[in-house]
């Protein structure tokens, strides 16, 4: 057999492998809002505190279900949920229904979250408080309440 020689060389590429640091992969950390103060949490020296990895998740879900979808120009269609239209339902049942669901949607948004689940409602004429467990892939699940008023 002839060998047929080549202009240039022919070699296997290698497999391209990236890696990423650890600190990339896990949840940043941001400021600590406190919901039942309706303020952000100072430490001991005035300074704002900062919620880091599973703490600061907690608190994006709970913003983003405390936040009406499309009602502030500063977040893209994908931040907040539909609780207007929602709290607009003609019964009970369908209020909850509808929560529930655009609840799990707005959360679902972020490919942090493993699954939003267990929902318990209690209502009162002037509010609505929406109980929900979320599980953030690595961490365990957390169980957050939301309260709205009717």
């Amino acid at each position: 057999m002839e060998q047929t020689k080549q202009l240039f060389p022919v070699f296997d590429v290698p497999e391209l492998i990236t890696v990423t640091p650890a600190e990339e992969q896990k949840y940043k950390g941001s400021v600590y809002f406190d919901y039942s103060l309706g303020d952000f949490r100072r430490d001991g020296a005035g300074k704002l505190a900062v919620a880091e990895g599973r703490e600061a998740y907690a608190q994006w879900c709970l913003k983003v279900v405390m936040t009406e979808r499309l009602a502030h120009l500063s977040y893209n269609s994908d931040i907040g949920a539909e609780i207007r239209e929602a709290m607009a339902q003609s019964d009970v049942e369908a209020v909850k229904s509808s929560i529930e669901r655009t609840i799990t949607e707005a959360l679902m948004v972020n490919k942090a979250t493993e699954y939003v689940r267990n929902f318990e409602f209690t209502h009162s004429p002037a509010e609505l408080r929406c109980e929900f467990t979320v599980k953030g892939k690595d961490w365990e699940e957390i169980r957050l309440a939301a309260y709205y008023k009717t």
